[in-house]
């Protein structure tokens, strides 16, 4: 990957990219709350089984799709998988996280890069974060394999951050946790490169229940 790539794709997966992802922890608070993980390990636990059997897998794989079609420009096809993709969503708040950060990046791609308002103008909205990321990689030339990587890896700083807040764990902690982790994240984002379409499954039930039960919760500091 030449160095202006590189860049880019620093700048799409930084913490810093204003989409809001640290308002999220996809589940964690509430797991926390119910005292279920208390501890780094059991963090990590949880982010490695997810990697493994979750959605944030199929995420990544309609990345995949969604990066194709955006080099060939194929509209029917970005449409498709944005709406396929909505429809994985089985929570409220999961559904409205994908929808408001990808909408959040669409709209900062709008003004960074002009030359992709076409395109964006033409995906039915509500647009999914992870339809936007694709957009973002094919626009600036990442190549596929990277952005998989950076996306993936984005994803769990941005869960680990939420962890060192909730446990609360120190950020040494943290770091090796994001550390630890990188084998799992290169080796899922190899496995999603090879996925076809009816291996687009997950299991990720847990989420899903402490997903339904955060909005419930008396407390949060988190919007998922």
């Amino acid at each position: 990957m030449n160095t202006a790539s590189l860049l880019s794709l620093l700048q799409l997966a930084s913490p810093a990219l204003p989409v809001g992802a640290y308002t999220y922890s996809e589940g964690i608070e509430t797991l926390v709350q119910a005292q279920a993980i208390l501890t780094a390990a059991q963090l990590e636990q949880w982010l490695m089984q997810e990697l493994r059997y979750g959605a944030i897998r199929v995420e990544a794989a309609v990345l995949v799709r969604a990066y194709d079609a955006a080099l060939n420009s194929d509209l029917d096809r970005l449409n498709e998988w944005n709406q396929w993709l909505s429809a994985l969503r089985d929570t409220t708040e999961l559904r409205a996280q994908s929808w408001q950060m990808g909408q959040s990046l669409s709209r900062l791609l709008r003004d960074l890069e002009p030359a992709t308002q076409t395109l964006f103008n033409q995906i039915t909205e509500p647009i999914n974060f992870a339809i936007s990321f694709a957009v973002a990689a094919a626009h600036w030339q990442i190549d596929l394999a990277s952005a998989v990587l950076g996306y993936l890896q984005s994803w769990a700083a941005n869960l680990i951050n939420a962890g060192v807040r909730l446990i609360p764990l120190g950020q040494t902690q943290g770091q090796r946790l994001l550390l630890n982790l990188q084998p799992h994240l290169a080796q899922t984002s190899q496995q999603v490169l090879k996925l076809q379409d009816d291996q687009l499954e997950c299991c990720s039930w847990g989420v899903s229940l402490a997903s339904m039960n955060h909005e419930t919760l008396y407390s949060r500091l988190f919007r998922s």
